[in-house]
């Protein structure tokens, strides 16, 4: 019923950058508008837990950052094109992980439980 489908992930040197992008189709987001869904990234590196990166409201108005991230990374959307993205500047190789992208109907939050759709991640490595 719903599709999120992660791209432009690959391996960068520290202080590059990187752009994500997530495509969102399926019978759910036709009945009710993509508008409508709050939508994420979280990384998930190796033998850690899940964790929230960005968030963004489903009118794109309110967006919120995880401390390690904020001021390198943007998250934006584009509900004419059912679109996500997150553009990441001045890497590190702490942030190498696979990203995902989620969609919640319930709530605006950075909270994994909330998010009822998953991508099927796109891997990010940074090297030093």
């Amino acid at each position: 019923q719903v599709q999120l489908v992660e791209s432009g992930g690959g391996s960068v040197q520290a202080g590059g950058s990187l752009r994500l992008s997530c495509a969102a189709s399926g019978r759910t987001f036709s009945i009710s508008s993509y508008s409508n869904y709050a939508m994420g990234w979280f990384r998930q590196a190796l033998g850690k837990d899940r964790e929230f990166v960005a968030i963004i409201t489903g009118s794109g108005a309110n967006t919120a950052y995880a401390p390690s991230v904020k001021g390198r990374f943007t998250i934006s959307r584009d509900n004419a094109k059912n679109t996500l993205a997150l553009q990441m500047n001045s890497l590190k190789p702490e942030d190498t992980a696979v990203y995902f992208c989620a969609a919640s109907g319930r709530r605006f939050g950075p909270r994994a439980d909330d998010y009822d759709y998953w991508g099927q991640g796109t891997q990010v490595t940074v090297s030093s």
